[in-house]
């Protein structure tokens, strides 16, 4: 497998090794789609590695059934890579708000149990869907969820995703991909559909 080689070497006392496997914060961001499907390519790939995987899903409704969630908790349960836990949080969609009020309760809930399980490094890899959107809202600080990734304990590795990212998270974070929509079906009038979107 072809490793990437880096464009500069920082003077910062590590080895190779210790920078090689110093754990990352991702921001997927931006106006396209494929954010949350970027994430979940990389709860794979942590799967694969057998590191146990949290999913916190913020905003998006529990009784929507996605199909990432499925196939990660099969996965999950098959005994042959990483366990998965999957976490639902919100109410309705980020972009139409039925109860602002218990929505922005269940963000902050969701967020206080990614405290403690950053806290008790309970996952390899942490997939934070949809929680740029409480943090733009002002249901979470920004400040101090930069402060509690900057000092998580062990190798925690953290992928956040949702539209228009505080510009503060974006600074800290390690790798920061911005999805840009040039077209897309429903700019003609085409509904979401199955395997596509869910």
């Amino acid at each position: 497998m072809p490793q990437g080689q880096p464009s500069v070497v920082p003077n910062d006392g590590l080895t190779t090794r210790q920078r090689r496997n110093r754990p990352l914060v991702f921001v997927h961001t931006g106006q396209g789609k494929g954010k949350s499907t970027a994430a979940f390519g990389l709860a794979l790939r942590a799967w694969n590695q057998g590191w146990p995987v949290g999913v916190f899903q913020f905003v998006k409704s529990a009784k929507w059934k996605v199909g990432e969630e499925r196939a990660l908790k099969v996965l999950g349960e098959s005994g042959e890579g990483g366990t998965v836990a999957w976490h639902k949080m919100g109410e309705g969609w980020s972009w139409v708000q039925r109860d602002i009020a218990s929505s922005e309760e269940a963000a902050r809930e969701g967020w206080e149990q990614v405290k403690r399980d950053l806290a008790a490094e309970t996952y390899k890899l942490l997939v934070l869907d949809e929680f740029a959107y409480p943090l733009k809202w002002g249901w979470i600080d920004t400040d101090e969820v930069v402060s509690a990734l900057r000092d998580r304990p062990g190798t925690q590795h953290v992928v956040i995703t949702g539209r228009n990212a505080p510009e503060a998270l974006l600074d800290f974070a390690d790798l920061v991909t911005d999805m840009t929509k040039v077209k897309h079906p429903m700019d003609t009038g085409q509904k979401g559909q199955r395997g596509i979107e869910w």
